[in-house]
């Protein structure tokens, strides 16, 4: 019956994080041994502060229906957490509150994209980004960055992607999936070329802004010249480790916002709602209260980058937030291993899969044809024995 499926779903890519996933769940019950480095997960519980709340909120039977784009207090605790953290000025029209930073990221393309127009994505990207664009009839327009430079987009770069068709701008700090981040002088380059170009509107994804390890988090809407076109999209996904609880939000324009509004009014409508009070206990909290999981990242990343170290042909940046490395491994590509011949990512991909029993995602999904993700929101257990499997596979 494929036939008879639309041409939007049939040319609509599966996530390659999830596909990995489900690709391992599959190995898992053939009675493989897999580890897991392939999904953007914490491995943290959610802070029982955080579950104390919701279960308050099942107790005082919250059950109906929620706003479209949100409680008012989750909405006014969004906006103490944007002057807080950001010193970001937003009222309550500018905030709505999605099932998931996706969902967010997905309503602003659809009231935002007409067909034919073109979206800068510097690369690497999330692997959402292309075909959320794509299912608008926007077109992805990739700018290749490189390890050298930190993969993160140069002003000259996004000068030269700029067309008469350039609609928007999308990125995120700290990426997914590199872990670089934009300093405030490199999106003030970057706005500064925007500047020329008043009709183009930027998406700024900052949903891993507390996994952060230089102290230090800028926001494109931070400039009073950028403030009125951007749109910040965040959630509590990663750093409260509430995946789960799916809750994203967005601070925009207000005509941005009331759009998202009535496209989630015919979708989804209103967030779930004991996650939606729940999440105004995590928002309120202090910051401090979710720095113990991000201690814990920072030693894994000194772990993973001190053992790949040791594998030749693995080249590394040090990122500086989210819990993901992204090595080249273009040093391998054209060779032959115990029969399995390796030409680009995705096999490299594949082959770790196969001989070490580990789940990474092809850099492929994510816009560069050279790197792997691997993600170390996993024990210190698991990485361990997940990157001494995969230099045996290699040089054994």
């Amino acid at each position: 019956m494929s036939a008879h499926l639309s041409d939007r779903i049939n040319s609509l890519k599966a996530s390659a994080t999830l596909a990995m996933a489900a690709k391992a769940r599959e190995l898992r019950a053939e009675g493989k041994d897999i580890i897991g480095l392939s999904l953007g997960e914490p491995d943290f519980n959610t802070p029982d502060f955080i579950k104390e709340a919701a279960i308050q909120a099942v107790n005082d039977n919250y059950n109906s229906y929620t706003p479209v784009d949100g409680y008012v207090e989750l909405k006014d605790a969004i906006i103490t957490k944007f002057k807080r953290d950001n010193n970001l000025e937003y009222d309550r029209s500018q905030i709505v509150v999605s099932t998931g930073a996706k969902q967010a990221l997905y309503n602003v393309a659809q009231v935002y994209i007409n067909p034919g127009d073109e979206v800068i994505l510097p690369c690497p990207y999330w692997v959402s980004y292309s075909d959320i664009i794509k299912l608008a009839g926007g077109v992805p327009v990739e700018v290749k960055t490189s390890i050298t430079t930190d993969f993160k987009m140069t002003a000259e770069q996004l000068e030269a992607a700029i067309t008469p068709k350039t609609k928007m701008l999308w990125y995120s700090s700290p990426c997914n999936p590199s872990g670089s981040i934009y300093s405030k002088e490199e999106l003030r380059a970057l706005a500064d070329v925007l500047q020329k170009y008043p009709e183009i509107v930027v998406v700024s994804d900052e949903i891993y802004e507390h996994i952060n390890y230089r102290k230090e988090h800028a926001s494109m809407a931070q400039f009073a010249d950028m403030y009125d076109r951007t749109v910040t999209v965040n959630g509590v996904a990663k750093a409260f480790a509430m995946t789960g609880w799916r809750i994203g939000y967005i601070g925009a324009p207000t005509s941005i916002a009331r759009a998202c509004n009535k496209m989630q009014g015919q979708v989804t409508s209103g967030a779930n709602c004991i996650a939606q009070r729940a999440v105004i206990t995590a928002l309120e909290a202090p910051v401090s209260k979710i720095q113990y999981m991000v201690d814990e990242f920072k030693e894994r990343r000194k772990l993973i980058l001190d053992l790949l170290a040791e594998i030749p042909g693995f080249e590394c940046n040090e990122p500086e937030g989210a819990f993901y490395v992204f090595p080249d491994i273009s040093h391998y590509f054209g060779k032959t291993i115990k029969g399995y011949t390796i030409q680009n990512a995705s096999d490299f991909s594949m082959f770790i899969l196969e001989k070490a029993n580990v789940a990474t995602v092809t850099g492929d999904a994510f816009g560069n044809a050279n790197c792997i993700r691997i993600s170390y929101a996993a024990s210190t257990e698991q990485i361990i024995e997940a990157i001494k499997r995969i230099k045996e596979a290699l040089l054994d």
